[in-house]
């Protein structure tokens, strides 16, 4: 092959290999599969403190990228989610408003990516202070000593006593059955069967019970545990005798169950104008009680979260057991933590 012909060979081979490259990224691109644009993240304050940069709800988040528009609602843990009805391209601009009518507007921009829904977006929305309505020099209430009381309900249960009782069984042994029941397991001799119930009163539950045959030719008796296997509040204890009469004894533990009320109390955490607490799932008759202007006062929450001097809100955060009931308060104009 003379020096033409391999230069010839060689620019085939080139132009070969530049035409799969360019079919390769053709194919790879084919196989992106553009969607719907999920968008995700949180609504919180702005605050140059973190602990005070806390969760907004019913925030309005606005969605769009131009052409079509999505709108969604911060939850009670600033937490929200849309999604665009269009195919977004990547590298595509969306715009995010944010509106709150105690926070400043906020307008973000995001860009569409080949993840859609995998970034977390978080707006920090600046506060209209209301505060600013005091005049100058005006006198502001003194609310102190703060202490959250409330109630926990739990069911108790006390051993009261033990029940003992015998009954006997009353049959005459070496009687031919002749096929008449009851009769004895073998069929052979005639049989007596008898019982015992015991009720051990509201709210009250035998436990642990013991039947036996202590009198008698026991080894001809037999006694059926099915009604005081499980125990409960109403107990039968059944028994079988083919022989001469027998004697039986039951014994059991009696537990009463009552509800026992527990008054608990603890202390909120306070940053700036807000005050912060939880309460496990079981609590009843939330109450505040603080100092307001030296006075001590107490404040029931009750169901709409009414306090004279802040205005309350409560949201519940699933744990691994249990459900927490998570509470803040916010200072109203013209009052001031210590």
């Amino acid at each position: 092959m003379n020096v033409k012909h391999r230069k010839l060979l060689l620019w085939v081979i080139a132009g070969t290999v530049v035409a799969a490259a360019a079919a390769t990224v053709v194919v790879r691109q084919h196989h992106w599969n553009p969607r719907t644009m999920t968008i995700q993240g949180a609504v919180i304050r702005k605050d140059t403190d973190v602990r005070k940069q806390l969760p907004i709800s019913e925030a309005i988040v606005t969605a769009s990228d131009g052409v079509t528009t999505a709108t969604a609602e911060s939850d009670s843990s600033g937490y929200f989610k849309l999604v665009l009805p269009r195919v977004v391209w990547p590298g595509r601009n969306v715009n995010l408003s944010f509106r709150h009518v105690d926070y400043e507007p906020l307008d973000l921009q995001v860009h569409a990516s080949l993840r859609p829904g995998r970034e977390l977006h978080i707006a920090a929305m600046t506060p209209i202070f209301q505060q600013s309505g005091i005049e100058p020099g005006g006198k502001q209430t003194l609310v102190s000593n703060i202490r959250v009381r409330y109630t926990v309900n739990s069911q108790t249960e006390e051993n009261i006593g033990t029940a003992v009782r015998t009954f006997q069984v009353v049959n005459k042994g070496n009687v031919a059955c002749n096929g008449q029941p009851p009769c004895s397991p073998n069929g052979a001799w005639k049989a007596t069967a008898g019982s015992l119930s015991l009720d051990a009163g509201p709210d009250n539950e035998f436990r642990n019970v013991r039947a036996s045959c202590i009198a008698g030719p026991c080894p001809f008796t037999r006694i059926d545990s099915s009604g005081f296997a499980n125990g409960g509040r109403n107990i039968t204890v059944s028994a079988v005798n083919w022989s001469d009469t027998a004697t039986f004894l039951v014994e059991a533990e009696v537990f009463h169950t009552s509800i026992r009320s527990d008054v608990r109390e603890s202390y909120p955490v306070i940053f700036g104008p807000t005050l912060n607490f939880t309460l496990p799932p079981t609590q009843e008759g939330v109450s505040i009680e603080a100092d307001v202007d030296g006075a001590s006062m107490v404040f029931p929450l009750g169901p709409e979260l009414y306090l004279s001097w802040a205005t309350c809100t409560a949201r519940t955060s699933a744990g691994d057991k249990e459900t927490t009931t998570i509470y803040r308060c916010e200072l109203k104009p013209g009052y001031r933590f210590s």
